[in-house]
């Protein structure tokens, strides 16, 4: 579900000294947690994040960067620079600790404790990701379903009952949504993105591929299969 378009270059040069194996040590002029990272380092530690979840969910302690690299496709020397502009997380030898990794990225993403999603379409598509484990891995919720389909309103996926759209102002405010998700077809989803924007939820995660206009305060991620594919095809199959 990655959104392609990530791998920008980043923007500004970290300082960063580093020793062999995973034992990374910072440099004075590296960035900080608490500073706005440049978006080649937020989408590398947002990599690292998705495989670190996985490795906890096989019953993997410990991961090497090499073994980061092998699954994120970046190299293990970038890996070990990123990760070292923000504290000691490796041991010589051992590698990383998962658990204390996903925590600590967590931490540096801003992404620790939960976060509400509302869901829109109640489809195929809709279903397969409101009864998908792959949000709540990462500290996100669905906490309600809307769908315009009369014939849908009413029904049950997993554990929500699907509301009709008609609700969502109403819905985001009492559950304090943060994200909304559209599963929608494309001919649907500027108006429904306009009445979300309104209702106040600044994130959009678009799973279709209307081109979707918002106002500045408001970002959208859109993420195609299609795109993912053609970039796997450029990137290592040329």
């Amino acid at each position: 579900m990655a959104a392609v378009g990530a791998q920008s270059a980043d923007r500004g040069r970290q300082r960063v000294t580093t020793v062999s194996d995973d034992r990374p040590i910072a440099d004075p002029g590296a960035e900080k947690p608490g500073e706005k990272l440049s978006l080649g380092v937020a989408a590398r530690l947002s990599r690292y994040l998705q495989v670190l979840t996985q490795a906890r969910k096989m019953g993997k302690a410990t991961i090497s960067s090499q073994e980061l690299a092998d699954y994120t496709h970046v190299n293990s020397t970038q890996i070990r620079r990123d990760l070292s502009g923000f504290g000691k997380f490796g041991k010589r030898g051992v590698g990383y600790n998962v658990d204390s990794l996903v925590s600590q990225i967590r931490k540096i993403l801003r992404t620790s404790g939960q976060h509400n999603i509302a869901l829109f379409g109640a489809g195929h598509l809709g279903t397969a990701i409101a009864t998908s484990d792959i949000f709540a891995d990462h500290g996100f919720r669905v906490v309600a379903v809307f769908d315009s389909d009369q014939h849908k309103v009413g029904t049950e996926i997993g554990q929500l009952e699907v509301q009709p759209t008609s609700d969502l102002r109403h819905v985001i405010d009492e559950e304090d949504i943060v994200v909304a998700v559209l599963a929608v077809p494309a001919s649907a989803a500027q108006e429904l993105a306009d009445e979300i924007a309104d209702a106040g939820v600044k994130i959009i995660f678009n799973y279709s591929d209307a081109l979707i206009r918002v106002p500045p305060e408001v970002t959208v991620h859109t993420s195609s299969p299609a795109v993912d594919l053609l970039y796997a095809l450029y990137f290592y199959l040329t």
